[in-house]
C-alpha cells in the first residue's frame, strides 16, 4: 500500500456489511486540508471512479468521553460513512493528501501499516489514543430488550 492507491482500495460507499479504507495524511498534505481534518483524527473512506477519495473523519472536537481512543473515533466515522449520515466531517480529496494504512468494517479494524498510523498519532501528540494492536474486533451491540 503506497501513496498511489491500488486494487486494495475499496471503491464506492460501503454499506453496513462492507469495508472502508483507513487513512493517514501524507507529508504532502495541503495545509487547509490538514486544518480541516485536525491532528489526531481517525480518517476512513473509499475511492471514487474519478480517482478522488471520499473521506469521513472524527477528531473528537467536542471532547466526548466515548471518543477518547483512536479506534473509537474510527468506528464513529465509519458508522457515519456506511449509513450515509449527514455530517460536516467529510470531504472529497485528491489521493496525494492521504495514504491508506488499513481497513475498517462493522466487525472491526485491520491495520496493515501500524508504523504510519503511529507516526501520524505521534506528530499529532495523540499517542495516548493509539490502538494496542493491529487487529481490533468490535463487540456487537446488545440485542434490544424485550417488552414484557
Amino acid at each position: 500500500m503506497s501513496v498511489i492507491m491500488g486494487q486494495d482500495l475499496p471503491l464506492e460507499r460501503p454499506d453496513t456489511t462492507g469495508r472502508a479504507a483507513l487513512f493517514v495524511p501524507t507529508a504532502n498534505i495541503k495545509d487547509d486540508v490538514l486544518e480541516t481534518v485536525r491532528k489526531g483524527a481517525a480518517i476512513v473512506g473509499f475511492g471514487n471512479h474519478d480517482r478522488t477519495l471520499t473521506i469521513y473523519y472524527e477528531s473528537n472536537r467536542f471532547n466526548e468521553a466515548n471518543l477518547t481512543k483512536w479506534e473509537q473515533k474510527a468506528r464513529k466515522a465509519f458508522e457515519r460513512l456506511a449509513e450515509n449520515l449527514p455530517t460536516v466531517s467529510k470531504m472529497v480529496s485528491k489521493p496525494e493528501n492521504f495514504e491508506q494504512v488499513g481497513y475498517i468494517s462493522s466487525k472491526g479494524i485491520l491495520i496493515r501499516r501500524m508504523e504510519k498510523l503511529m507516526k501520524w498519532l505521534e506528530a499529532s501528540d495523540a499517542m495516548d489514543t493509539a490502538p494496542e494492536s493491529e487487529t481490533i474486533v468490535f463487540t456487537p451491540p446488545p440485542p434490544p430488550k424485550k417488552i414484557t
